[in-house]
C-alpha cells in the first residue's frame, strides 16, 4: 500500500522540496498564508499522485476512509474534488457514503435546494451526491445490492468521483467494492499501526483496492508565527 501523501497539514522545512509536480498553474495564489499554500499544494500533490500517476488501470472513483471513528473525511473529500474540478476538463461527482451520519452538505455547510433528492451543483464542474440518490431514507444498516448497484450507476455520470465514506467497517467493504479502491485517513497520534494494519488486512480480503494512505492532522512543533518570518 502506497503512502499517496504522508503529511496534511504539516510544515515542511523550508528547504523541503514539492512531493510531486503541481497539475496546474497556482501561481495566482501567491496573495494566501503560506500555510493555505502548503495544504493547496499538498491536495494537489494527493490528487496528481492518486489519478494521474497510477502505473495500472486508471483510477476514476475512490472512497476515503478514516480509520478512526471520531476523524472525519468530508472536508478532505471536498479539497480533492474542487481540486480535479478546477482541471476543469472533468466532471467531478463528491458521494455522500456515509449512510448513518449528518448528511454530507450539512457537515460542509453546503445549501442545498429545496427538496432535493438528486445531484446538485456546488462549484463549477462539481456536483454533490446526497446519499438519498442511491440509498433509500432508512436503510442505512441493510444495504442491498441494488443500492450498491444504483451507487455504481451514478458514478458512471462522472470522469471522477470521490466518496466520504464511513469509518473502516463492514460497510466500507461493501461500498468499496463500487470503486476501483479505497484512500485510508490515519489520524497522527491516534492511528496505532497494528489497528491500521488489521483494517488493511480485512478490506484485502474482502478485495477491496487500497491505493494509499494519508495521514491527517500531524502539527510541525515549530510555532506558526515564526514561518511567516522565514
Amino acid at each position: 500500500m502506497n503512502t499517496l501523501l504522508g503529511l496534511l497539514d504539516e510544515i515542511p522545512s523550508p528547504a523541503e522540496q514539492p512531493r510531486a509536480t503541481p497539475i496546474r498553474d497556482r501561481s495566482t495564489r501567491h496573495s494566501a498564508s503560506p500555510t493555505a499554500l502548503l495544504h493547496t499544494e499538498q491536495i494537489h500533490a494527493l490528487v496528481h499522485q492518486l489519478f494521474f500517476q497510477q502505473e495500472s488501470k486508471p483510477v476514476r472513483h475512490v472512497g476515503f476512509v478514516a480509520i478512526e471513528a471520531c476523524s472525519e473525511t468530508a472536508t478532505l473529500c471536498l479539497q480533492v474534488a474542487k481540486a480535479l474540478a478546477e482541471e476543469d476538463r472533468y466532471d467531478i461527482g463528491l458521494f455522500d457514503a456515509h449512510p448513518d451520519s449528518l448528511p454530507l452538505q450539512t457537515k460542509l455547510q453546503i445549501p442545498s435546494p429545496i427538496g432535493a433528492e438528486l445531484t446538485w451543483p456546488i462549484a463549477p464542474r462539481l456536483w454533490l451526491v446526497p446519499r438519498q440518490s442511491w440509498l433509500p431514507q432508512g436503510s442505512a444498516q441493510r444495504i442491498t445490492e441494488q443500492n450498491l448497484s444504483r451507487l455504481r450507476e451514478i458514478m458512471t455520470e462522472f470522469d471522477f468521483s470521490i466518496l466520504s465514506c464511513a469509518p473502516a467497517s463492514w460497510l466500507t467493504a461493501c461500498i468499496g467494492q463500487t470503486c476501483d479502491g479505497l484512500v485510508l485517513v490515519l489520524t497522527a497520534n491516534k492511528t496505532r499501526r497494528l489497528v491500521a494494519a488489521q483494517i488493511k488486512d480485512h478490506l484485502t480480503k474482502a478485495r477491496v483496492p487500497l491505493l494509499g494512505t494519508v495521514l491527517a492532522d500531524r502539527r510541525f512543533p515549530v510555532p506558526q508565527g515564526l514561518y511567516r518570518s522565514l
